[in-house]
């Protein structure tokens, strides 16, 4: 297992001086997977005193005359003014699951890896990073702060989430959206093990107008244990406990089930056109990093 995922008994040692050497790595050279954005994407709907033009309204009493469009006015006689869209800094929000499935295999850890870099990388473009932790509700939020420098209050924040409730990210969906006046992407680091289903805390953030990424957090692993023989499987998360025999026949019937719910969950999410993405824990956090952000559309 790479060092990215092995057991961390110390917060600290998820954020030393190697990973923040390699986070500045990483965002020399995501600037330009990052750069490629179109800026049409980050502007608003507002209109103000922006530099791109918008559309004319008619001229009304008290307008500033240095909007009138006079090359209009020339061709037409109408007093037109001129309506430019404000460009914004994009908003980022990082929504990390700490519902106790998380922490089986260390995915907790993985994705405040994965988190604390895409911060790094949308802190050092001079967009707004926001971060909050979801099982049932909301439990932890970091205000959307801005400017690379910012990076240390997302360590600070991330060390010492620890994996604690079940899981009901639709409830959870519910009271974020409740806390937010600004819209922006919402990317969520989840491994997904909802007992409600996902389609809820999905339908629930794109109907608030997020544009919602998921990053789907596994350990492939899971999907081919080196379990066999008569064993109690205990629910990380309820605590209930079944006892089982493990066969050849039985392990290749899981493995069957694990593939088809992961293609279960692409398709849910295509069909909801939200970005899907599972990134295993055994790949090193700068290179799934580095696959987001190739696959575009994940920082805006």
């Amino acid at each position: 297992m790479s060092g990215d995922t092995a057991a961390e008994t110390d917060p600290d040692a998820l954020f030393d001086e190697e990973f923040q050497r390699r986070l500045e790595v990483l965002a020399l050279v995501s600037r330009r997977v990052y750069a490629g954005r179109n800026r049409a994407d980050r502007r608003s709907k507002k209109v103000g005193s922006g530099i791109e033009f918008a559309d004319h309204r008619e001229y009304a009493a008290g307008d500033d005359f240095r909007a009138i469009d006079w090359n209009v006015y020339q061709r037409t006689g109408r007093l037109l003014v001129r309506l430019f869209e404000e460009e914004e800094d994009l908003k980022v929000h990082l929504l990390i699951d700490t519902s106790r499935s998380m922490q089986a295999s260390q995915k907790l850890d993985y994705a405040k890896r994965v988190a604390a870099a895409l911060a790094y990388v949308a802190l050092a473009n001079l967009d707004r990073v926001s971060l909050n932790t979801l099982d049932t509700a909301v439990r932890e939020s970091l205000p959307a702060t801005r400017g690379k420098r910012r990076i240390f209050r997302v360590f600070s924040f991330l060390a010492p989430l620890r994996a604690a409730q079940t899981t009901d990210l639709a409830a959870a969906a519910r009271a974020f959206v409740a806390r937010q006046r600004r819209r922006g992407v919402a990317i969520l680091f989840s491994d997904l093990y909802d007992p409600h289903g996902v389609e809820g805390a999905l339908d629930v953030l794109r109907h608030a107008g997020f544009e919602l990424k998921v990053l789907h957090i596994v350990d492939r692993r899971e999907a081919d244990p080196p379990l066999h023989g008569d064993l109690r499987l205990v629910d990380a998360e309820t605590g209930r406990t079944r006892d089982v025999t493990l066969t050849p026949r039985l392990l290749l019937r899981y493995r069957e089930l694990y593939e088809k719910r992961l293609e279960q969950l692409r398709a849910t999410c295509r069909d909801k056109q939200v970005v899907y993405q599972h990134l295993d824990v055994s790949t090193p956090f700068d290179e799934a990093v580095l696959s987001v952000l190739r696959r575009g559309g994940v920082l805006g």
